[in-house]
């Protein structure tokens, strides 16, 4: 049934209305793990798990569904082995307890009051114009603001790494990227800022990230230039573009489900409920692949080595044998053990923490400041495979008054 639907994962015209909730469903159903074939120029086909079970099984057997071959579809997007991302055990968690030190539950608590603060001045600057539009002006200013503040960028420098996020996270969206050059272009970009961070920042320590990482040390290990400079952009790129999404989705999700929306105003208590909501429903990043390292079996499919093995977890975190109501967005769920930031194992979404926080800062804010902000023209999608994005969200609210 699904090979007559000629689906095609790989084709970002897939996802041009968004995510295919109704094809996941039917491959949930049918066939939960898929074989998606792919033009010889384009590799060989990779499986598509769709069912929150499996995803988790292979997102958890870290010995036989590697990270190492790439975490894309495509090979050549993001494939450098000193990525952390495409690791596997144990130079992973060597290099991931080197950047915890800066993701500690301890240092995003102290955090809450100033990202507040962001939220607040970002909203300031809309406030009284009674119009915007949400993606650019409010939603992604966020949590740039907040990762350039951790990492040490100053803030006039923050919208270059908007442009190149966007640029390496979009190349088949035209407003943003559209060809595999501009992305490169961006990754030397972001790779030349990286460099001149570094410099500048042995010879004048800050208090910031760009330092921690630096001078911290795991069995004797420090981070070389190139594997900052690798971790400086899936930091800069990660840090921004999930949660942006996430806040920009839950908006327009809000948008749709106003009731819900009336629900959280009326009970603030449900901010945390409603968080985790917000990711499950949105699910940013659409999905990661990993390497099957020897002949194996899921679901009954006959995995060969060296076959890719991508994780749908949007698809997983829809499916009704996890989630009861599965489709009705309820900003009171509980449990919600979503996938949203990963499904376990050691690739588990390091910023999850600080992106919940900031979810959760500018929700409120929302609710406090604009509480009538409604829609106000189309909503513009990204036209990408790999992120739920949003790029455009024009909304009106009630002016509020010059003091």
């Amino acid at each position: 049934m699904v090979q007559k639907m000629k689906v095609d994962f790989y084709d970002p015209d897939t996802f041009e209305n968004g995510p295919p909730f109704d094809v996941f469903a039917e491959l949930r159903d049918h066939e939960p793990v898929y074989w998606n074939p792919q033009k010889p120029e384009e590799g060989t086909g990779f499986w598509v798990v769709t069912r929150y079970d499996d995803v988790v099984e292979v997102s958890s057997d870290y010995k036989h569904y590697l990270s190492g071959h790439g975490v894309f579809i495509d090979d050549s997007v993001g494939g450098s082995e000193l990525m952390m991302v495409n690791m596997d055990e144990p130079k992973h968690t060597g290099l991931r307890a080197l950047v915890n030190k800066g993701f500690t539950p301890k240092m995003i608590r102290q955090m809450e009051p100033h990202v507040r603060e962001i939220a607040t001045s970002i909203i300031d600057n809309v406030a009284r114009k009674g119009e915007c539009d949400f993606v650019p002006e409010v939603a992604a200013d966020l949590p740039l603001q907040v990762i350039a503040e951790l990492i040490g960028i100053p803030l006039v420098d923050r919208h270059k790494i908007f442009l190149w996020s966007n640029q390496m996270i979009a190349v088949s969206d035209a407003e943003y990227s559209g060809a595999m050059e501009i992305a490169q272009e961006a990754a030397t970009g972001m790779f030349a800022y990286a460099n001149e961070l570094t410099a500048d920042r042995r010879e004048n320590p800050k208090d910031d990230l760009v330092t921690v990482l630096l001078n911290a040390e795991v069995d004797g290990e420090k981070l070389d230039d190139v594997e900052f400079n690798f971790f400086f952009l899936l930091l800069a790129v990660a840090g921004n573009e999930t949660t942006r999404n996430a806040i920009s989705g839950g908006l327009a999700t809000f948008f749709e489900y106003p009731d819900q929306w009336e629900r959280l105003k009326a009970d603030p208590s449900l901010i945390d409920t409603a968080v985790e909501e917000i990711v499950r429903w949105i699910s940013p990043v659409m999905y990661f692949r990993r390497t099957a390292s020897e002949d194996n079996e899921i679901h009954g499919q006959q995995i060969k080595a060296g076959d890719k093995v991508t994780l749908w977890y949007g698809s997983a975190n829809r499916d009704p044998d996890q989630f009861e109501n599965a489709n009705t967005f309820d900003v009171g769920r509980t449990p919600n053990p979503h996938v949203g930031f990963g499904a376990g194992g050691p690739h588990f979404c390091l910023g999850a923490s600080l992106a919940r926080l900031e979810i959760k800062i500018m929700f409120e804010e929302l609710i406090k400041r604009l509480p009538d902000i409604r829609q106000a023209g189309d909503i513009s999608l990204l036209r990408s495979y790999f992120i739920n994005g949003y790029k455009h969200i024009p909304v009106k609210f009630t002016p509020e008054k010059t003091s």
